[in-house]
């Protein structure tokens, strides 16, 4: 309660109830205040400072519009920039696939030679293998062929060398030498 009444004190004491008297005398202070109030107005526009101010707002709303202007180029600037770099990374990209595809193709064409030519060094092999079995299969031949000769020779030798007797091995070989005879002249 004691708070409220001071409160009510203080509001009923404000500057504005302090003025007494006449209000064009100086002992008022309302008149004071207002003459104040209007010198300093005076002394504003006698100095220019609405105009200075008003300049200076200007200056700066130019200032700031440059700024926005210079923003607004750099934005572009950066867009343009980064076109042509999205455009540059397509064309790479691109150029990427194409060599990514010309590769593919040549390892395609690397892999169907080395095919080609492996067909070729299996057929070579497989032919000179055959060369080898046959002329195996020849020189067994040929063995084969020897070993009966020579069991056939010594066969008939055991024959004949049982069978035949001193004259008629005479006999044998004085005709040999006459077939010889006749053959050489």
């Amino acid at each position: 309660m004691r708070a409220l009444a001071t409160s009510i004190a203080l509001l009923m004491a404000s500057p504005a109830f302090a003025a007494s008297g006449p209000f064009f005398s100086l002992k008022n202070t309302n008149f004071i205040v207002t003459l104040g109030f209007i010198l300093f107005i005076i002394v504003l526009f006698y100095f220019k400072v609405p105009g200075t101010i008003g300049k200076m707002l200007d200056q700066r709303a130019d200032g700031i519009k440059k700024e926005l202007d210079e923003a607004r180029a750099l934005r572009e600037e950066a867009q343009s920039i980064l076109a042509s770099y999205e455009r540059k990374q397509k064309e790479v990209q691109e150029q990427a696939n194409r060599i990514v595809e010309a590769a593919r193709q040549d390892a395609e064409a690397v892999a169907a030679q080395a095919k080609e030519e492996l067909a070729k060094s299996v057929t070579r092999r497989l032919a000179a293998a055959e060369d080898q079995i046959s002329s195996a299969q020849a020189a067994a031949e040929r063995d084969v062929r020897d070993a009966a000769v020579s069991i056939a020779i010594n066969a008939a030798r055991e024959v004949i060398a049982k069978q035949l007797t001193a004259t008629e091995a005479n006999k044998l070989i004085d005709a040999a030498i006459s077939d010889v005879e006749t053959k050489l002249h």
